[in-house]
């Protein structure tokens, strides 16, 4: 089966020329793409909320495994789109497979998380972390250790406004950048 690309870039978001993106994905304003990144909407469109950044040889696949109770939808072509949270990170090496992702989550280094786990807000998976099996991870859950505890934590994820600024004046200097190729102030219909 052959995924058809239609990628939407709006405004003001970076996207590196030489991240992998295929399928139907939407890349919202403020959003930082890395290089080498990979993103893969194979079973329906992926939307990336506002200001996510997704780094280094990070992973994000839309794909509904054929066990899975929503596998009847993509079969009946009625599958609805992936929507990514605004402020997430996705960290270097990481492989996110989850079906639901909220907001101000943060994807650590080289953790993995499931089609089977659904993210709600403010979540943290520690570096090295696999959550596999069926789990929604409350809100402010943190997953940390070899053994993949959790525990709540006591503040909100802090905004990353700082890196993303940082990223926006530097990302240019290195790296060859893909346009926006979406504006969404010229589709408007006329009144």
């Amino acid at each position: 089966m052959s995924i058809k690309n239609d990628i939407k870039i709006m405004p003001r978001s970076m996207v590196c020329e030489d991240s992998n993106l295929r399928g139907d994905i939407t890349i919202s304003s403020g959003c930082v793409i890395h290089p080498s990144t990979t993103i893969i909407a194979e079973s329906g469109p992926i939307v990336l909320g506002e200001n996510c950044i997704v780094e280094e040889y990070a992973t994000i696949v839309y794909r509904i495994p054929k066990q899975h109770p929503a596998y009847q939808d993509v079969l009946d072509g009625t599958v609805k789109p992936l929507v990514i949270g605004p402020d997430n990170i996705f960290e270097v090496g990481c492989t996110v497979e989850a079906l639901k992702i909220g907001e101000r989550n943060v994807f650590e280094c080289k953790s993995y998380v499931s089609a089977d786990v659904a993210v709600t807000n403010g979540c943290v998976i520690g570096a090295g972390c696999r959550l596999v099996g069926e789990q929604v991870l409350a809100e402010k859950t943190i997953v940390h250790g070899r053994q993949c505890q959790q525990r709540e934590a006591i503040e909100k994820q802090k905004s990353q406004m700082v890196q993303l600024d940082y990223l926006r004046k530097i990302l240019p200097n290195y790296h060859h950048l893909k346009k926006a190729t979406y504006d969404p102030k010229k589709v408007r219909a006329q009144v």
